[in-house]
């Protein structure tokens, strides 16, 4: 079985879980998927890929409320759009530090947390727990092809 098929199967049984565990926790099914994607995007794969990809969807989630909060505590357009280019930088710039260097993350952090309205207690689980998926989806897949891969091998040997 190709890495690929093994991923793909994985990854299709287990959305399947996904969705029927954030609708019976009462998550957002679509930011979960937007933490399972992070965890596949991101440069690093394993326990390392996962605590990056969580580690900036949260900054993420912490930079859009100030966004949020900062525009509105200004109540001017332009002063908005001044502090969204101003922590759109910092979003970037944190990338020098090592748990935060996946920017993609952190952008799509921000975005669920736009999407929600500012709604950070309900995207923040959703997009731990679909990472969680992510990685599992991902680490279930490589399991089973090495499997079928050893029970070749093994079969052939014989």
């Amino acid at each position: 079985m190709s890495t690929l098929f093994a991923i793909s199967l994985t990854t299709g049984l287990l959305s399947g879980v996904w969705g029927w565990v954030a609708i019976s926790l009462g998550l957002l099914a679509w930011a979960g998927f937007l933490g399972c994607t992070s965890y596949f995007a991101s440069p690093l794969q394993g326990l390392k890929g996962l605590g990056v990809s969580l580690a900036t969807n949260i900054a993420g989630v912490l930079w859009a409320l100030i966004i949020i909060h900062g525009s509105q505590w200004f109540g001017s357009e332009i002063v908005g759009y001044i502090l969204t280019g101003l922590v759109s930088f910092f979003m970037c710039i944190q990338a020098k530090q090592y748990w935060l260097n996946f920017i993609p993350g952190t952008f799509i952090g921000a975005c669920a947390t736009f999407a929600a309205g500012g709604d950070w207690q309900l995207v923040l689980p959703s997009l731990m727990i679909g990472g969680v998926f992510g990685y599992l989806m991902k680490a279930s897949g490589l399991w089973l092809q090495a499997r079928t891969q050893t029970k070749l091998v093994a079969t052939q040997t014989r």
